[in-house]
C-alpha cells in the first residue's frame, strides 16, 4: 500500500529546527524530500552539538530523516539553473531563510511561480506583516513575543521559557498543515499558492487559553487560579500560573515517593469535579464529600492550596507509577512526570513508533522521534537523514533526467561544490 503523499516532491531549503520539522512530517508521509544544501558544511546543524566525532550531529539526524540531500553551490550560475529545473518539477518549495534572503538569492515568489504556476511555495517567518516582520527569530524569542514565556511560571518569579519547542516545531507543523490544505486545493483549482507561518503566530495560537484567560480577566478575577484562594489580587494582565490547570479544573504537581532523591518522582493531580467522591475516598478524607465547605467545586476554590497539601500527603506514600494505577481505577485525573531517560526506554513507545531507533552509518545507533500522527492506510517508515550531498547524482538522473555526460558537465563546472558526494559506507 502506498504512503499518502507519494508523488508528492519537495524542493527543501530548510534548515536547523522549525523548517526541517515541516518537511520531515512530509517525507514520513511519504513525500519525497530533497533537501539542497551547501557544500562542504550544509545544514549547520550537522556540526552543533556534536557527540560523536566525524558524524553529523543529533540535532541534524533528527530533523531530517526520510530526506535525500543534494549539495548546490547556489551562487554558481550552473547552480542556480540546477535550481530553476529543481523549481518546474517539484510540488512544493519550503524555506526558513532570513527575511528577504530568498529574493536575494533570486527566488522571489513572483519568479518561483512564472517557473511553476502549481506549486506552492511555504515560508516559515518569525513575524508576520508590521513592525517586527523584518526582525531575525529564534526559538526562545518566539516564545517571549508569541504569549508563552510571560504566563510561564511562578507569579512570584521571572518569565520562563518551556524546554518544549513551541517555536520552531510548533511552527513547522503548522506549516505542514497549511502545505498539505494548499495542495489539496490545488487538486480544484490547479494552481500553486504562497503559504507562510510566522512563529510568534504559530506560539500565540498554541497559547489561546491564555488569550481567553485575558479576557476573562475584564470580567473578574480567575477564580480557578491558585492566587484567588490566596487572596492575592490579580494585575491587568494573565499572572504566571505556577502549575495551575489551564482547563478550568485545578490542577497541581505534588511529591511522590522518592521525591528527596529523583528530581522526577512527581505527579500531577487534577481534582475534577465528577470525581470528587472518589478523590476523597482515596485520601481518607470522605467528610469532605457532604461538607459544604469543601463539596463543591465553588466551594473548593478558596481552599485550593490546603486541598492540595492534603492529597500531597497521600501521593509522598506512593510511587508515581503506584498513585497514577491506583487513581486511574476511578477515573481520576493523573499523569506521572515522565523523565526523558524514561521516554527513551519506554518499550510502549517504541511499539508505537512514537521513539525509534535508526541505524546511522556514520554515528551507529540512536533514538529519534517517530511520526506522532497515525494514518491507518498509511503507516510511516523513520529512516536515517541522509550524509552530505549523499544523493547528489541520484537526483540529477532521476528528477532532472541528465545523462552521464551532463552529470559530469555540473561536476566539473563546481556548481555541486568541487568535491565528490559523500556516500553511505
Amino acid at each position: 500500500m502506498g504512503k499518502a503523499l507519494d508523488g508528492v516532491r519537495i524542493l527543501d531549503f530548510t534548515h536547523v529546527q522549525s523548517g526541517p520539522t515541516c518537511t520531515q512530517l512530509l517525507a514520513w508521509f511519504g513525500a519525497d524530500c530533497i533537501k539542497v544544501e551547501r557544500p562542504g558544511t550544509g545544514d549547520i546543524t550537522r556540526g552543533q552539538l556534536r557527540d560523536v566525532p566525524n558524524a553529523d550531529s543529533l540535532y541534524f539526524t533528527m530533523l531530517n530523516g526520510n530526506k535525500r540531500s543534494i549539495t548546490i553551490d547556489t551562487k554558481h550560475p550552473k547552480g542556480k539553473e540546477l535550481l530553476e529545473g529543481l523549481v518546474k518539477v517539484c510540488d512544493v518549495m519550503v524555506e526558513n531563510f532570513g527575511p528577504g534572503v530568498l529574493d536575494r538569492m533570486g527566488f522571489s515568489w513572483e519568479r518561483v511561480r512564472q517557473l511553476n504556476p502549481r506549486i506552492i511555495l511555504a515560508s516559515v517567518k518569525g513575524f508576520g506583516p508590521g513592525p517586527y516582520e523584518d526582525c531575525k527569530v529564534y526559538e526562545n524569542v518566539a516564545q517571549c513575543t508569541g504569549g508563552s514565556a510571560s504566563t510561564t511560571g511562578f507569579r512570584e518569579g521571572p518569565p520562563l521559557v518551556t524546554g518544549a519547542q513551541i517555536g520552531d516545531t510548533g511552527t513547522g507543523l503548522h506549516l505542514a498543515l497549511g502545505i498539505v490544505t494548499a495542495l489539496y486545493q490545488r487538486t480544484k483549482t490547479g494552481r500553486g499558492q504562497r503559504v507562510t507561518a510566522a512563529m510568534q503566530d504559530g506560539v500565540l495560537n498554541l497559547c489561546r487559553v491564555k488569550l481567553r484567560d485575558q479576557q476573562r480577566l475584564a470580567h473578574g478575577p480567575l477564580k480557578e487560579y491558585r492566587q484567588y484562594g490566596e487572596g492575592v489580587s490579580f494585575g491587568v494582565a494573565v499572572p504566571r500560573a505556577g502549575n495551575d490547570s489551564g482547563g478550568g479544573q485545578p490542577g497541581w504537581i505534588l511529591k511522590c515517593k522518592g521525591w528527596e532523591t529523583d528530581p522526577d518522582s512527581y505527579l500531577y493531580f487534577i481534582t475534577q469535579a465528577p470525581v470528587w467522591g472518589a478523590i476523597c475516598k482515596v485520601i481518607g478524607e470522605e467528610g469532605w464529600i457532604t461538607d459544604p465547605g469543601y463539596a463543591t467545586p465553588d466551594a473548593r476554590l478558596s481552599k485550593l492550596k490546603a486541598i492540595f497539601d492534603r492529597i500531597e500527603k497521600w501521593t509522598m506514600t506512593k510511587t508515581k507509577f503506584e498513585a497514577m494505577e491506583i487513581l486511574n481505577k476511578y477515573d481520576i485525573p493523573c499523569g506521572p512526570i515522565l523523565s526523558m531517560k524514561e521516554l527513551a526506554e519506554d518499550e510502549s513507545l517504541r511499539k508505537t513508533g512514537t521513539v525509534v531507533e535508526v541505524d546511522h552509518p556514520k554515528r551507529g545507533k540512536y533514538l529519534t522521534v517517530g511520526n506522532p500522527i497515525k494514518l491507518s492506510d498509511s503507516p510511516s517508515d523513520v529512516k536515517r537523514a541522509p550524509l552530505l550531498g549523499e544523493h547528489t547524482e541520484e537526483i540529477l538522473t532521476q528528477v532532472l533526467g541528465f545523462d552521464d555526460k551532463k552529470v559530469r558537465e555540473f561536476k566539473e563546472s563546481g556548481a555541486l561544490g568541487g568535491a565528490k558526494p559523500m556516500a553511505a559506507e
